[in-house]
């Protein structure tokens, strides 16, 4: 079994040229911005053919929304560790913060990678992070609140909600005065679900 899931020699050459595609592309992000970016730049600095490049992706389109997903990836991944570890309401700035930070770069940079993932929403990309973090902490977390359906929804998608509407630039809030108010709006839901009051209709 374990042979069977050994990557190939094929597989991992093909792995490592789409690393250094995207990694080429955050560090001309980084430098230049998203208008100046060109698959063109992209696989010089990767070090590969553009024929290469488009082997593995549609456009420049694809490219940052495939660098998005690479982080998204990590975060989420962070987050179940962390619900799994402390599953109190301690762990709820730490999450937070994490989804604030998760997008590394420039607030220019983060602001691409942002829409790109958001795009991406679309073709159910947000679904599957959803059902990948609960499948991630199924049977691992002690968790202090019943996780139905619709409040899974909520923990899951009410701080990535928000963020995205708070990435607009003219908003011009401020990032620890936001992070304060979603750990309260957060806690405070979490604290009800703790209590008993989540889920229950007025008559």
């Amino acid at each position: 079994m374990a042979e069977r899931q050994r990557r190939t020699p094929r597989q991992a050459r093909a792995e490592a040229k789409i690393e250094a595609i995207l990694d080429a592309a955050f560090q001309l992000l980084e430098a230049d911005g998203v208008e100046r970016l060109t698959t063109n730049h992209v696989a010089e600095r990767a070090g590969v053919s553009i024929g290469t490049l488009y082997q593995y992706f549609g456009g420049k389109q694809d490219v940052l929304a495939a660098l998005a997903q690479r982080r998204a990836a990590a975060v989420r991944d962070a987050i179940a560790r962390t619900v799994i570890e402390r599953p109190d309401l301690g762990s709820v700035r730490t999450i937070v913060r994490a989804l604030m930070n998760g997008v590394e770069g420039s607030p220019a940079t983060r602001q691409v990678l942002l829409d790109a993932l958001f795009r991406q929403s679309r073709d159910g990309m947000l679904l599957h992070h959803h059902q990948a973090f609960l499948a991630a902490i199924a049977g691992k977390a002690r968790l202090e609140v019943e996780l139905t359906p619709e409040t899974a929804f909520v923990l899951t998608h009410a701080v990535i909600g928000l963020l995205r509407a708070a990435a607009e630039p003219e908003l011009n809030l401020d990032p620890e005065a936001l992070e304060d108010e979603l750990v309260r709006l957060m806690e405070a839901y979490v604290a009800a679900l703790a209590a008993g009051k989540g889920g229950q209709r007025r008559s």
